[in-house]
Formats: structure tokens, sequence, C-alpha cells
């Protein structure tokens, strides 16, 4: 039996975390006061329940209301960077050895801060983070679908400019409906003639196309969620009885998929926990991890998603050491650091725990 202590300590990447949908509920009161902001209620429990009660009554719209006010309060240099310290903070606390976050820079230059101003704010806040944590980070830059292509190949060259400083990768985010990935191909084309790394949203709101544009035109090299590639597979039972071109393809080429539970449920992505395409893509060795996506606003984190894990799957304490190791590989860091953190960190983390709870499961 994995417990929930043994959760609470065992090492953990993430992935999968959205800067402006992590937000302390005291941190949004202060930086609302400060700069003036009017919020829905100024009451810590009254102000939690409005920004999770999209993804309790399972309805989009209200899921995405919330982010208008947490970008709101996140105008100044000085709350970008106290934002980002505290997501170390927090992620760190719950034994994350590695995160890679994520925020679209263009939603935080309403008060008049340069693109670059904002980069270097979040990035002084996750370097902050790092030095009393200990907790390495990446920053992921985010283009927005329903924005103008031009202002994507901005994000893009923002992106690899900051390469050098922390900064590991660029991804596009937003709402599939109506916003095809292949829309922002030159942005895409940028990235890579630069040798530099993509995370495309897909497969979340639309179905197989949107995977198949993110990893064919754009050259994804791991997707954001992803629960609608199982649209290109059938089934007896729970296991795959075939599968077509696409799922053939990210599941040769190791194309990793960031998983995000209690998200996908409360977006309607899937219907449940229990029908979630997670274990499935798991148990035919797909490289698929487990994600935040947005701690706020889905009332979860990393330890909270692994719970569900074991609880509607049954994943033993292998199982969590691999999907951590999967996730690893999958960083945007380079191959000797992502060992290093495997071999030191993750492989020796858990043995740790196996000797201190008398686990024999090899």
């Amino acid at each position: 039996m994995v417990t929930k202590e043994i959760i609470q300590q065992v090492p953990k990447v993430e992935l999968h975390d959205h800067l402006d949908g992590g937000l302390r509920i005291q941190t949004i009161l202060e930086l609302a006061k400060e700069q003036h902001v009017e919020l829905p209620s100024n009451d810590p429990q009254k102000l939690h329940d409005w920004f999770v009660r999209g993804c309790k009554q399972k309805s989009l719209t209200l899921y995405l209301e919330p982010f208008g006010v947490t970008t709101q309060v996140m105008q100044t240099q000085q709350a970008l960077e106290r934002v980002a310290f505290e997501a170390v903070e927090d992620l760190a606390r719950e034994h994350v050895c590695y995160a890679e976050i994520r925020f679209a820079p263009i939603l935080h230059v309403n008060k008049g801060l340069s693109l670059e101003q904002v980069v270097q704010a979040v990035l002084d806040g996750l370097q902050r983070g790092t030095r009393q944590t200990g907790m390495p980070t990446g920053l992921i830059l985010c283009a927005m679908r329903n924005q103008s292509p031009s202002i994507s190949h901005t994000i893009a060259e923002l992106a690899v400019a900051f390469a050098d400083r922390g900064v590991v990768g660029f991804d596009l985010a937003g709402d599939e409906i109506g916003y095809p990935p292949k829309k922002h191909l030159e942005a895409f084309q940028f990235i890579r003639n630069k040798n530099f790394n993509i995370t495309i949203h897909a497969g979340e709101a639309f179905g197989v196309e949107s995977i198949w544009q993110a990893v064919q035109l754009c050259g994804a090299h791991r997707i954001g969620h992803g629960v609608r590639l199982v649209e290109d597979m059938g089934f007896e039972g729970s296991r795959i009885d075939e599968m077509g071109s696409l799922a053939n393809f990210i599941l040769d080429r190791r194309i990793p998929m960031e998983m995000c539970l209690t998200s996908n449920v409360g977006t309607g992505a899937a219907k449940d926990y229990a029908s979630h395409p997670f274990p499935i893509l798991f148990r035919n060795k797909f490289r698929v991890f487990l994600c935040s996506d947005n701690r706020l606003m889905s009332d979860t984190n990393l330890t909270r998603e692994m719970e569900l894990a074991v609880q509607y799957y049954n994943l033993n304490i292998r199982d969590l050491e691999k999907i951590t190791i999967n996730a690893m590989k999958s960083a945007f860091i380079h191959h000797d650091q992502k060992l290093s953190i495997i071999y030191d960190v993750i492989k020796k983390g858990y043995l740790a725990i196996r000797e201190q709870y008398g686990i024999t499961d090899y």
C-alpha cells in the first residue's frame, strides 16, 4: 500500500505548471490591495471557493474566468518575482526535485512593462527560489492561440533570446477550437531553426487532428495533455487492440505527454478519474507522467495527482518512480543534467523511501 505519507515524501518532477494558475490566495489578496484590484471576495475562504468553482462544477468557462484575476495582479516586476519565488517554495515543499513553470508574457504588459522586463522578473523569482530551496527550475514561454501569429513569433524570439538565462522552451496555449497550431507555424519554424524546445497544448479540447498538427507540422517535442489520442486507438476492454499511425508514431518516437488528471476532469477533457486515459497509456508504455497544470484553479498539486493515480489506478511505488523518471527524461535540460537528477536524486530518493518503509517491490 502506497500511503499519503509516502507519496508526500517521494521525489517528484513537475513539467506542466502554469504560473498564473498557482498563486497563493493570501498573495492574491495582498497584491490586489497593493494594486487596487477589485476581487470577487476579500474573504480568503470565499475567494478560494470562487477560484476552484469551475473545476468543481466541471465548467470550462468558469475554470478559465479566474485567470483574468491572477494576471491582473501580476502586472509589476515585484509581483511577478514574488509569485515565481513562491511557486518554487510551494513545489519544493512537496519534494519536487525539478520543475518547469510556464506562462504567457504577453498577458503581463498591461501596466507598461516590456516583454523583456516581464520574463526577467519571473526568472529572478525562480532563481531566488532555487537559491533558497535547492530545487532547479526552467521557464517555458507560452504564446496564445487566439492571438496574432506575429505575437507568437515575437514570443518565440523572446524565448530563444533568454535561452542562456533560464528559459528552456516554447509553448502554445489557449483554446484549441478554432485556433489550430498550424496558424503559428512561423514561430515554431523559428524555434526549430534555433535547436530549441517545443511543447504544445493539444488533444485536450480538440481531437486527434490537433495532436497531429502539433507533432507533424509544428515539431512538438512534448504534448500538453494529449488525452484525445485514444481516439486513434481501438480497445478490447482496457487493452489497446489497434492503433492508428499517429498513436504508433508517438509511442515509437517516445514523444512525452504531460497528463493532468484533475484539470482534465474539471474542464471536461475527461469524464471522470476512472475513465481518464492515463492508466491505459501508462500500462501500454507511452511516455506519460503526471502534472498539476493549475494548482489553484484545480485545487491540487503533484502530490494530490499521485494520490489520485494510486487510488484510481492502483499504482505502486515502482509505478510512481517510473512516472517520475519518465518526466525527468522528458525535461528540457541537457542530457547530463537529466542523468544527474535521475541517479543522484530520484533513484536514491525512492531507494531511501523503500528502505524507510520496508517496501520490497522488486
